[in-house]
């Protein structure tokens, strides 16, 4: 039988899951059927439970619902309970386990296909929400120089660097306490790109020397990409290699096959 699985979210109209799970199932000779189900805002728990009575073996979570999947699991492994969110579940028999492929889909596309050295570099996270959270992890695992994590509400971002300290070097600063320092890499996390905005930063964080990334992606160069190089920036790309990375975790979790993923991401860009 073929095995089902599926991404739910609200929206979901707008997912490219189907496509890249299709690309990695031809690609390894998986017997799997993908598919997107758009879940009402309240109904998040009934559909993953129809959708385990329906014999399905596994989900991906996106937004708005993976804090809730992460109360919902059973099970979670250890980079899901740091990052408070899980993006992945897998059901087998009773045993609903979660885990977040988030963060190691950034740093493979960040140190893998975009070149991008981590390692003793000076990052700064723009936001202090869920994305943010759930790649803090394994950017610090890179063994950075120095991790900043900056909000428009210091607050948050102070809050967020309490929880990792243990980790490694974290410094947490509103949006303005950023003019005049410099960082090697800065990647938004922040949802700003939603309503076609940036963050809030001073112009002079980003320079010739600087690396940017968008964790959203889009068709169109996303408003963080287009003002990084407005800035200057040495490079600037969005998270669509970030996409891919993280679903190729997934189907390994699922499937115990790792996917080739640049040609799925140069099928996805073409």
């Amino acid at each position: 039988m073929t095995d089902r699985y599926a991404v739910m979210g609200n929206p979901i109209g707008h997912s490219k899951s189907p496509q890249i799970h299709a690309l990695f199932a031809e690609q390894t000779g998986q017997d799997i059927r993908y598919e997107a189900i758009l879940v009402p805002v309240d109904g998040f728990a009934q559909a993953v439970d129809q959708f385990r009575k329906q014999g399905g073996k596994g989900l991906n979570i996106t937004v708005p619902f993976k804090q809730e999947a992460w109360a919902l699991a059973t099970q979670r492994s250890e980079r899901a309970e740091l990052a408070g969110a899980v993006n992945t579940l897998s059901i087998k028999d009773d045993v609903l386990a979660g885990d977040n492929t988030d963060g190691i889909g950034l740093v493979r596309d960040l140190t893998g296909n975009q070149q991008i050295s981590i390692t003793d570099r000076r990052l700064l996270l723009l936001g202090a929400g869920g994305a943010a959270r759930g790649v803090i992890g394994p950017l610090l695992e890179q063994s950075p120089a120095s991790l900043t994590i900056a909000n428009r509400t210091a607050s948050k971002a102070i809050e967020l660097a309490k929880l990792f300290h243990n980790l490694g070097d974290i410094e947490a600063r509103g949006f303005t306490e950023l003019a005049g320092k410099a960082f090697d890499v800065v990647i938004n996390a922040t949802a700003a790109g939603l309503d076609n905005q940036t963050p809030d930063i001073p112009d002079n964080v980003i320079n010739s020397d600087t690396v940017c990334y968008d964790m959203m992606y889009s068709k169109e160069p996303t408003a963080f990409v287009r003002y990084a190089k407005q800035q200057g920036a040495r490079k600037a790309v969005d998270g669509l290699g970030m996409l891919v990375e993280q679903a190729a975790e997934s189907f390994y979790i699922w499937r115990g096959v790792h996917p080739e993923t640049r040609a799925v991401i140069a099928e996805l860009e073409a």
